[in-house]
């Protein structure tokens, strides 16, 4: 039984929802607007100010559906209210982020600047030189733009010198053994 499958999804005020043909939905606020078409089989109401998912069958697909539909609902209607962000941060010496116009410029230890362009549902902020947020409405999309981000010069297990999402822990690996080490 899916636990989060059957919790109803709250839709606040200023949000509307809609569900088309074939399990279209169209989620509209003040941050933008999502639309996600889902499985033909899942049985999606809107009553008042409620959204429920149901499930036509116990089949394993139908189970398995239930609550990851449910999610990637409410998940839309949590980006248009409020929005996601991920955090990045450089670290190295010399490594460092700024923002020219709608580019993300990084200077990450190679022989040329890394240039990085804030697409229409991205927002990318640099507070200062070590730090980079990425933000929008859609949590799939603001993912995946911060690990092609980190992609660019992932962490390093030796110093940890890199881009790292912020508090990753690195684990840290021992250096090659000096001349005089006993084997």
């Amino acid at each position: 039984m899916s636990r989060i499958g059957l919790k109803p999804i709250s839709v606040p005020a200023g949000v509307t929802v809609t569900i088309a043909d074939g399990n279209l939905v169209t989620v509209k606020g003040p941050k933008g607007t999502l639309e996600r078409a889902f499985n033909k089989d899942m049985i999606i109401k809107q009553e008042g100010t409620e959204i429920t998912v149901a499930r036509p069958s116990e089949d394993k697909m139908h189970k398995s559906l239930h609550g990851l539909t449910r999610t990637l609902i409410n998940n839309m209607i949590e980006g248009v209210t409020n929005g996601f962000t991920k955090k990045l941060e450089v670290v190295g010496v010399g490594y460092r982020a700024q923002k020219q116009g709608k580019n993300l410029v990084l200077n990450i230890g190679y022989s040329h600047q890394v240039i990085i362009p804030e697409t229409d549902t991205i927002k990318i902020e640099v507070p200062d030189a070590n730090h980079i947020v990425v933000s929008g409405a859609d949590k799939q999309e603001v993912g995946q733009f911060a690990c092609e981000i980190r992609e660019k010069r992932p962490p390093e297990p030796y110093k940890g010198k890199g881009i790292r999402y912020e508090g990753e822990y690195v684990i840290h690996k021992e250096g090659k053994a000096g001349k005089g080490a006993k084997k």
